[in-house]
């Protein structure tokens, strides 16, 4: 008898597609995707306090009201804070023409005294202009501005979300459905709320000591670097990079060479300490990806979604793992494959 088993090929092929078909449609509706996912993983972020008042037996709208009323002070917390300091940054470049016109005068005259000739200083320079990437700073807060002024459908989907937290929770656990995909969906939500939790916390530190070392620097805004510290936090493997270049270069513009070498060296040492030595420590195996799938789904959900992409990669690929991967019995060579590990090794 023939073996009419559909080959292993084609599968691959045909599932790569259909990631792809919905991968493209989700960068269509991203203005409303994004928001959703960002609502969903907010709510799993709070949910141990509504936990926390189910176990003091507090009302079903106490319940509700309180871990709501702690996400939206947040969200209107930070647009406030990074409105009002995008405005003050806006209104400070301005003021340093004149030493980025000397810091080049310096640079031409060190070149020349080294033996450089000033055309290949000169496009050097052409192509380092601190101007474009002050620019690139305030594209990327005015992005995640525009991220967190959204707060009307935002609000709207935490509220629905935070009214059917019970109820879902209860079906989960009570329905007879497909238990791994159910058990999938719970493992989701622990693994993201912890890492959500911890990175918040070592952010929170390591945003606290940035601001404390800008303070002492003579830096200026650094309310402003300190959030974008915290929110780079969540971007993988190149947030640190985003929330050092703009002090930075500020430093270079404003205390010169010596103080934005002192940035970078305070930068570096805070976060070696807190986000290479103790925060692996704490975090653990929570999120379950490797090195490369946790690069891939930063370029892949930030092309999807766009900065908030970036924001949510760690928390977006958890849930496709859950869905695709973890629901499925069969699936334990793909679970070994995205997390770096042999099954039954943990290592």
């Amino acid at each position: 008898m023939r073996d009419q088993s559909v080959p292993r090929a084609l599968i691959l092929l045909l599932g790569i597609a259909a990631a792809m078909v919905v991968l493209f449609g989700l960068r269509e509706v991203a203005s409303i995707a994004g928001p959703v996912v960002l609502a969903l993983v907010l709510v799993i972020a709070v949910s141990p306090v509504r936990g926390w008042l189910n176990a003091r037996h507090a009302p079903t709208w106490l319940q509700v009201a309180v871990p709501f009323l702690i996400v939206v002070l947040v969200l209107v917390g930070m647009v406030a804070i990074l409105t009002i300091s995008g405005t003050q940054l806006a209104a400070l470049l301005p003021t340093y023409n004149s030493q980025f016109q000397r810091l080049l005068t310096d640079a031409q005259h060190w070149a020349t005294t080294h033996g450089i000739s000033n055309a290949a200083l000169e496009k050097g320079l052409q192509a380092f202009d601190p101007g474009r990437v002050l620019e690139l700073v305030q594209t990327l807060l005015g992005s995640v501005i525009g991220i967190l002024t959204a707060l009307f459908l935002v609000v709207v989907l935490l509220l629905a979300m935070s009214l059917d937290a019970p109820v879902t929770a209860k079906i989960l656990t009570t329905t007879n459905g497909n238990r791994q995909l159910v058990t999938a969906l719970a493992t989701f939500a622990h693994k993201t709320r912890r890492y959500l939790i911890v990175s918040t916390v070592f952010g929170l530190i390591s945003a606290v000591l940035d601001m404390i070392a800008l303070t002492l620097l003579g830096v200026p805004l650094p309310l402003l670097w300190g959030v974008l510290a915290l929110i780079a936090n969540y971007i993988p493997n190149i947030g640190f990079v985003i929330s050092l270049l703009p002090p930075a270069m500020l430093a270079l513009l404003d205390g010169g060479v010596k103080t934005m070498l002192l940035v970078v060296a305070a930068y570096i040492v805070i976060n070696v300490v807190t986000q290479s030595f103790i925060l692996p420590k704490f975090l653990g195996d929570a999120v379950g990806l490797s090195t490369t799938m946790t690069f891939i789904s930063l370029i892949v959900w930030t092309s999807v979604l766009g900065p908030l992409g970036a924001i949510l990669a760690i928390p977006l690929s958890l849930l496709t793992r859950a869905l695709l991967i973890d629901s499925d019995p069969s699936a334990a060579w793909a679970q070994a494959l995205v997390s770096g590990k042999l099954p039954g090794t943990g290592r």
